[in-house]
């Protein structure tokens, strides 16, 4: 795993005119987007985000040498299909969901609509809003028009460097040099506000109506890979490489929880390492993994409750209904009852699995449907939780 320090130098702010998010709902089509947890090997790249209507989905490729761009890469990743010695750009290719599910459907409907530069290096995340694609890398954060995006010759609109701090990164064997990357980013509808978080061990808050950073929540002594957003309270939770899941009040930026998955006999893997790689939360339910085992925590008592039989490390966990879905070493998607019991492993095209999105939105019920990606070309898709329909290639 690669960790980033900050630059030596203070980055200078992008001169883009700034285009607010505003709090009212755009009526044009949404756009698919997906996040994914922790990765390895960069590559190809897809993001989603359950609560925008799947119309399109967007993908990223990066091209470049495995060992400059070996990356905790927090889309749906998959290793390279090329290779550029020396070339460290990253792109942004959409796909239209709703043409690929089509009864009409051909081949030319599964490739993507268009494909852009996106960053110089790589792309760790993506989040959408109704009016943008917000893309992260190293130490920026960039977004991209919907109306725009499938335009030839597509530009950001604007971009944003967080203000990073001077910490000890040696002590975390990382040079001071290094831009630190952001891993995670992670949307506040009620707030019109965006979570960035990732090498600098912090997690900072972005309003999307002005473009200013508002505040940094500091505590991790690692890197973050994962972030989740309480639904009925003022708390966002935050995963790291430091071994800990904090659970920080938005109202008064303090941290109230710090939960030490690793100290934990039931869950602790020594042999995989302590990082907490994937993350989510449903009430006053969390479940995490990475190093340590995917469990089944109780919020208020900071008890784990269900530890589930998996010896591989999982990439990414999401809930559904009365389920847990996750994904990791291994080619499939994993069901499992809250008690821990498997429901079912469905296969998919990848030898390991990096991401998973479900899309519930009910005003688009043809697009319907759970992805999932890992280290091969392709993003699977699930028309429902039992099977495999198609794949989605990055041509």
């Amino acid at each position: 795993m690669v960790g980033c320090g900050p630059a030596s130098r203070p980055r200078k702010q992008s001169k883009q005119k700034w285009q607010p998010e505003g709090r009212r709902l755009d009526v044009r089509k949404n756009f698919l987007t997906r996040r994914d947890m922790n990765g390895g090997a960069a590559g190809l790249g897809a993001a989603a985000h359950d609560h925008l209507l799947p119309e399109h989905f967007a993908l990223w490729q990066v091209l470049g040498s495995r060992e400059q761009l070996r990356a905790d890469c927090h889309l749906q990743n998959l290793d390279p299909v090329c290779s550029l010695p020396g070339s460290t750009k990253s792109f942004l290719s959409p796909f239209s969901l709703s043409a690929a599910l089509s009864s009409e459907a051909k081949e030319e409907s599964k490739k993507p609509v268009v494909t852009f530069v996106a960053h110089d290096g790589p792309v760790y995340s993506l989040v959408s809003t109704d009016r943008h694609l917000l893309s992260a890398g190293d130490g920026e954060v960039k977004a991209w028009l919907w109306g725009e995006i499938i335009k030839k010759g597509c530009k950001e609109v604007w971009s944003r460097h967080p203000p990073y701090r001077l910490i000890p990164f040696a002590l975390l064997n990382r040079s001071s040099l290094e831009v630190p990357e952001i891993n995670a980013l992670l949307l506040n509808p009620k707030e019109n506000s965006l979570f960035l978080a990732g090498g600098d061990c912090q997690l900072h808050t972005m309003d999307l109506e002005t473009g200013t950073f508002t505040r940094a929540l500091r505590g991790h002594t690692d890197y973050i890979h994962c972030l989740a957003l309480r639904e009925r309270s003022p708390e966002v939770l935050s995963g790291s490489e430091d071994g800990t899941v904090r659970l920080w009040d938005l109202r008064t930026g303090e941290e109230v929880q710090n939960i030490e998955v690793y100290k934990h006999e039931e869950c602790a893997r020594p042999q995989n390492g302590k990082w907490i790689g994937c993350l989510a939360t449903d009430s006053d339910w969390m479940v995490c993994g990475g190093g340590p085992a995917l469990t089944l925590w109780h919020l208020r008592s900071a008890t784990p409750t269900t530890v589930f039989p998996l010896r591989a490390p999982q990439k990414h966990v999401t809930f559904y209904q009365d389920l847990i879905l996750s994904a990791g070493q291994g080619p499939c998607v994993n069901q499992w009852q809250l008690s821990g019991e498997l429901k079912a492993q469905v296969p998919g095209s990848s030898p390991s699995l990096l991401s998973l999105s479900l899309n519930q939105q009910p005003a688009a019920p043809e697009c319907k449907v759970l992805t999932a990606a890992g280290n091969s070309c392709r993003v699977d898709v699930f028309t429902n939780l039992g099977y495999r329909a198609f794949s989605l290639a990055f041509s």
